[in-house]
């Protein structure tokens, strides 16, 4: 059966608005949040929504983030949709109840305004704070623009509620929260075809006709099983937010709004590749960097800058993440230099993306390996520091560099 897409048209909008519109279309039950930069547009826009009279969730104005976080886990807990969003040291004050919120199998959904975090302070873009409760047990999407970053927010909750599993969906802090771009907003109507009402299952939530007991002690006889069932949930996740793209694109087709310079492109919710069929040198990354990467990419094209070819392999995913798929991507393609660029470091080491992708590789693929931390703190990624990391990608490998200084 064919089903009519009635967007509605297409606007310029801040990212952050275009964020709360959609979240206001989902129709949450319970929104609570703390304002901090770069997060606060997103609920202050929820608060007048509320404010207006035309949104009918509970807006709860909370002392702190750990506060907010402790809001939206008791209402998650008593079996309705609930939201929060935050940044940076937020994040890092909400750490506990994040925790809990995963172990307790909540189907949360929040959105993370990336910002680097203290000491010394600053209120710019990269993505160290997500990376800090990266192993804490929640679904990991991160988004390179408006349009996807709208998309992921309802298929965030299509995923939640499915599997019980919360989902944090990261959006690079300014240069996506403040930035206007043009975005097509789906309605309520078109939201509620793929995201029925919320109908948790008896069991999973609160009831006195049906006592349960959440985030119980458990003895060594029992920690581990239930942490690693909670591990093999979220590797069964996969195959899942796969699917559930897929439907999603059938409904609300994200992929309309994708642009194109090559007739070879795989995007299939976990990981998006753009670039030539063969391609000699891959950069992998995560959120809106992958733009400015793309048009360096069309550029070469035309110009011949570097031999056997260039593309770019974004994670749409990186909790849990999608090895799979990305040696799949990579044998494909024929790549033989890898450079894993990326907006935080594992201080002592090196990057976190660039660790998960060696050991997803290693021993699997006969290519070099490089990591580049670029954009700590909001410093900008222009293209030719694009070109020098494809440029030394190409020369050297396992060594990490901070591009950029």
């Amino acid at each position: 059966m064919d089903i009519k897409i009635s967007f509605m048209k297409p606007q310029i909008l801040e990212g952050s608005r275009a964020i709360a519109l959609t979240i206001k279309n989902i129709k949450p039950s319970v929104v609570s949040a703390y304002p901090i930069t770069p997060q606060t547009h997103i609920v202050e826009d929820l608060a007048r929504f509320k404010a207006d009279g035309e949104a009918d969730y509970e807006y709860v104005r909370a002392e702190s983030e750990f506060a907010a976080a402790s809001i939206i886990l008791g209402a998650a807990a008593t079996g309705v949709r609930a939201y929060s969003a935050t940044s940076s040291q937020g994040l890092l004050l909400m750490t506990e109840v994040i925790f809990n919120i995963a172990g307790m199998r909540l189907p949360i959904v929040m959105t993370c305004a990336n910002r680097a975090v203290s000491a010394p302070i600053n209120i710019w873009n990269d993505q160290q704070d997500v990376m800090t409760i990266r192993d804490s047990g929640w679904i990991l999407l991160f988004a390179e623009n408006h349009q996807e970053a709208l998309a992921q927010h309802i298929l965030a909750y299509k995923i939640a509620e499915k599997l019980n599993l919360p989902v944090m969906v990261n959006v690079d802090g300014f240069v996506l929260t403040h930035t206007y771009e043009e975005v097509s907003i789906p309605t309520e109507k078109e939201i509620k075809k793929f995201l029925p009402d919320h109908q948790p299952k008896a069991g999973t939530y609160l009831d006195p006709e049906n006592p349960r007991t959440f985030g119980a002690f458990a003895t060594p006889g029992d920690y581990m099983e239930i942490r690693q069932e909670l591990h093999d949930d979220l590797i069964s996740a996969l195959p899942v937010i796969k699917d559930e793209y897929e439907k999603y694109n059938k409904v609300i087709p994200i992929k309309k709004f994708q642009i194109s310079n090559f007739k070879f492109q795989i995007d299939n919710g976990l990981i998006e590749y753009y670039g030539p069929r063969k391609a000699k040198t891959v950069i992998i990354t995560i959120g809106s960097v992958v733009g400015t990467i793309k048009d360096i990419i069309d550029e070469k094209k035309s110009a011949g800058l570097f031999s056997g070819g260039v593309g770019v392999l974004k994670l749409k995913v990186f909790r849990p993440f999608p090895a799979d798929e990305l040696l799949k991507t990579l044998k494909m393609v024929g790549a033989k230099n890898i450079a894993v660029a990326e907006k935080a470091v594992s201080l002592g080491y090196s990057g976190p993306l660039y660790i998960d992708v060696k050991a997803a590789l290693q021993g699997k693929i006969s290519a070099k390996i490089k990591n580049f931390i670029i954009g700590l703190g909001g410093r900008d990624v222009t293209k030719e520091m694009i070109r020098d990391i494809i440029t030394k990608a190409m020369k050297k490998s396992d060594e990490l560099e901070f591009i950029g200084k």
